[in-house]
């Protein structure tokens, strides 16, 4: 009976690997897809998304330590979105010398409203899931983003192959 249950493991192991893979290269791609539409980096969609799914705004250092980017890279970054109006930078009022990104609700409205036009199909998608199998995605999601960014800081401590 073990060895039939190792053997089921096995073979859904893989097959979650492969649909995995499958899963994250599509992600990329829609992902450069929206970001194509909306004349924007990849990056600079991702980190719209992390900055409105945050409560408060961040500063420059978090956003570097949300997306893996250096400080220089995520400063170009946050440089981008405030050259086309998407971020603004202000002062923090409980540290002055602390500078925050804020996104500017009117020009994020441009990108959800790219967001509210494919919105339907991905409502479909999850309305064929019972209650109880969104909780196990939603787990698994929240698990997978840790996990994800363990991994990528371990990857970024280790030497790069030759």
């Amino acid at each position: 009976m073990i060895h039939v249950t190792d053997s089921r493991r096995s073979r859904l192991y893989e097959e979650l690997s492969t649909e995995s893979r499958r899963y994250l290269a599509a992600y990329a791609l829609f992902n450069q897809a929206v970001a194509d539409h909306l004349d924007l980096h990849p990056t600079d969609v991702q980190c719209l998304s992390l900055l409105t799914a945050e409560p408060e705004p961040l500063t420059v250092r978090q956003i570097a330590d949300l997306t893996g980017l250096t400080t220089g890279s995520a400063t170009r970054l946050v440089d981008r979105l405030e050259r086309g109006g998407y971020v603004a930078r202000t002062p923090d009022s409980q540290d002055r010398r602390r500078v925050l990104v804020t996104p500017v609700p009117e020009r994020i409205a441009r990108v959800a409203a790219v967001w509210d036009d494919l919105a339907p199909a991905w409502h479909a998608l999850l309305d064929s899931h019972t209650e109880d199998e969104l909780e196990i995605i939603t787990r698994h999601m929240r698990r997978a983003h840790d996990l994800s960014h363990a991994q990528m800081r371990h990857l970024r401590s280790r030497p790069k192959p030759d």
